[in-house]
């Protein structure tokens, strides 16, 4: 178990060392393949919530070796609640670029 300091608080993580890291300065910080900007939670995405094998995704990822995205789901079975917490965060984000009004910045609070 590698011990980190994140965003101003002290965190365990279980983190497959060899294939995942989580640096401040790539990916905004979020658990990505090492060497890559492939982050844990598009594996995830592709393999738990729209179905695809792991074989299907190295397909589609070609820089990705299967013991690099097996390492990522490893992962996100080791830290289960931080991962669905970033899904689910991209999942708002989006969200909020689709349906915010024309002319609106983003960030910007929607005022009926």
């Amino acid at each position: 178990m590698l011990h980190l300091f994140v965003m101003g608080a002290a965190r365990k993580l279980h983190i497959p060392a060899q294939y995942v890291d989580v640096l401040p300065d790539v990916c905004g910080g979020r658990p990505h393949i090492r060497g890559t900007r492939v982050k844990v939670s598009e594996i995830v995405s592709r393999h738990v919530y729209q179905e695809e094998s792991v074989d299907d995704i190295v397909e589609a990822l070609p820089q990705l070796t299967l013991a690099q995205v097996h390492a990522a789901l490893a992962y996100y079975y080791d830290n289960h609640d931080e991962v669905e917490a970033e899904l689910r965060a991209e999942d708002e984000f989006v969200l909020r670029m689709v349906y915010r009004p024309p002319g609106h910045a983003i960030g910007a609070p929607h005022t009926a």
